[in-house]
């Protein structure tokens, strides 16, 4: 028989035991760790405060709230998301990610979110109306190295000099100043470099490569898998997707409207 002694002593070990179980302290499916690059406005930012802030931070915080979890964003480097997520640094990659065949052998990706793909930037008095036309002897096509478009180029462009550029800005640059014909890549970025240059570019927002974003999880991670593609289709039910549209791409929107090209989400 034990001791008042040492009854007291198991029932306070069975309440700490209690007390951690409970949940008084964080534990660690609690919590959803998700990684992006907060560089790439408007979907990964910053506030003016420095608190991540965009279409993908408040998809990040409507995912955390349908799985009952807390959300922690990780600012990462882009090409360092997938190692991240590989080693158990971040639970889910949320950060404009085109789900690719190379990608989808180290890491699994959702459902499709968001459809995009490859356009063009163009001088703003170019003859170019297409890609074709882009691709023809004398012209200089501008990429940004490890991109999409880089890969789209190294594959299909047969005529026309592929110039490959480290920046996005230097890429640009080329097209502003006459020195490259064009500038192969996303729809979005296309859009927003036609509006910092009105004055010497023009976007053909057609795209000739569809693309689609998703999530990604760690190599059988089923069940969140499972649960994020659940979230996916409740979001998109309930417009979430049109609500962040309107909020964040709205002159966007209206500029895929008018050209009659279907929006992103």
């Amino acid at each position: 028989m034990l001791s008042r002694r040492q009854w007291s002593t198991a029932g306070a070990c069975a309440a700490l035991l209690a007390l951690l179980a409970g949940g008084c302290a964080p534990k660690p499916h609690d919590t959803l760790t998700v990684g992006m690059e907060l560089a790439y406005p408007p979907f990964e930012m910053t506030d003016e405060q420095g608190r991540p802030a965009g279409v993908s931070a408040d998809l990040a915080a409507a995912l955390g709230q349908f799985l009952g979890q807390r959300v922690v964003i990780e600012n990462l480097p882009f090409d360092g998301l997938i190692p991240a997520l590989k080693t158990g640094k971040i639970d889910l990659i949320l950060s404009s990610m085109t789900a690719t065949a190379e990608r989808a052998q180290s890491i699994d990706f959702s459902e499709p979110y968001l459809k995009t793909g490859l356009c063009l930037l163009v001088g703003r008095n170019s003859p170019i109306r297409a890609l074709r036309d882009a691709d023809q002897p004398g012209r200089i096509l501008a990429v940004k190295k490890g991109t999409t478009g880089h890969a789209y180029a190294a594959a299909h462009i047969q005529r026309a000099k592929v110039l490959v550029l480290d920046k996005e800005a230097a890429c640009v640059l080329e097209v502003v100043q006459g020195k490259a014909d064009a500038f192969i890549y996303d729809q979005m970025s296309v859009f927003q470099h036609w509006q910092r240059n009105p004055d010497t570019t023009r976007a053909l927002l057609e795209p000739f490569q569809v693309e689609h974003w998703a999530m990604g999880v760690r190599k059988g991670s089923s069940e969140l898998l499972r649960r994020v593609n659940a979230f996916l289709e409740d979001f998109r039910a309930r417009g979430g997707f049109e609500k962040l549209g309107d909020r964040w791409l709205k002159e966007q929107k209206e500029a895929f409207r008018q050209r009659g090209i279907p929006f992103y989400f």
